[in-house]
């Protein structure tokens, strides 16, 4: 029986069909991506300050607010165009807390990098700071942890939890039983390297590591349950899953390169050792510039 929602109950008689590659959306979101979540902290910090009081909104929360309304309107766009049925209230739960999360992170993330002016670093954990353990009253400092709370933990897993859900949900209906279609073309090769930096900022900074590598274990088990019904990625599922590789690859190197680092450690304890690279950055592109 049909239905009259594109994104209703899955129907029973569903049939793989086969996208074209999705170039025009894939290059806006990677584009977004770059610009206004990667971007927004750099935009905060070289533009004048005079032009962004310290007690009004920087350009970068400004670069967050357009994230917030042109991700979701995004991915809405892929789901649309996926070739398979996919759950309806699913995407919309998904959404709604993806926006909601974005926008507790907006704040807590738009205080914290203002603090960068005032001498905070993100490489040291809050009440370690030197401009916020001499604060009197001291409950004033479990206000600042409140805040970080809000930034790194309530605000994050609300933001990617729903997103890498839709990722996943979209890569579902990815597979095509024509062999021919299991290739991605030139501008797909030459976005997924893009792309799958982006995600590596994405994990690393959003310290969402976890999250990622269920994920991609979830995408890769489900790539060889449909190997076996002889089934393969189609060039948007190709993309998705090599960009994750990508990411999975440049985590990797990440890691290694800054393993023996002590005082990042102290920051980032336990067997995950995954460091932040504004944390990174505080820690010693930032000393570096100062002493130029």
């Amino acid at each position: 029986p049909s239905v009259p929602s594109r994104h209703g109950a899955v129907k029973a008689e569903d049939t793989f069909k086969t996208s074209p590659f999705h170039l025009d959306l894939w290059f806006y979101f990677t584009l977004q991506n770059w610009v206004l979540d990667f971007g927004r902290p750099i935009a905060m910090i070289i533009l004048p300050l005079e032009w962004f009081p310290l007690n009004k909104p920087s350009a970068g929360d400004y670069f967050h607010m357009a994230y917030n309304v042109i991700t979701p309107f995004l991915l809405l766009k892929l789901i649309e165009r996926s070739p398979k049925t996919l759950p309806r209230s699913m995407v919309y739960v998904s959404i709604i807390t993806f926006v909601m999360g974005a926008s507790i992170h907006l704040v807590g993330d738009s205080v914290n990098h203002r603090l960068i002016f005032s001498g905070y670093q993100h490489h040291l954990s809050v009440r370690e700071n030197p401009i916020i353990r001499n604060l009197k009253p001291e409950t004033l400092i479990d206000s600042f942890e409140l805040l970080y709370y809000y930034d790194e933990y309530l605000g994050h897993s609300m933001w990617y939890i729903p997103f890498f859900l839709i990722l996943f949900i979209y890569f579902t209906g990815c597979f095509t039983p024509a062999a021919e279609q299991s290739r991605m073309p030139l501008a797909a090769l030459l976005l997924v390297g893009p792309s799958g930096l982006y995600y590596w900022y994405l994990v690393t900074e959003g310290q969402i590591f976890i999250l990622y590598i269920f994920t991609f274990f979830a995408m890769m088990a489900l790539v060889m349950h449909q190997r076996r019904k002889g089934l393969a990625l189609d060039s948007n599922g190709l993309f998705l899953f090599l960009s994750f590789i990508i990411t999975l690859l440049l985590i990797a190197a990440w890691v290694g390169w800054l393993w023996n680092d002590k005082i990042l450690r102290k920051k980032y304890p336990g067997v995950i050792y995954i460091p932040e690279p504004w944390a990174f950055y505080t820690l010693h592109m930032n000393n570096l510039h100062a002493a130029k």
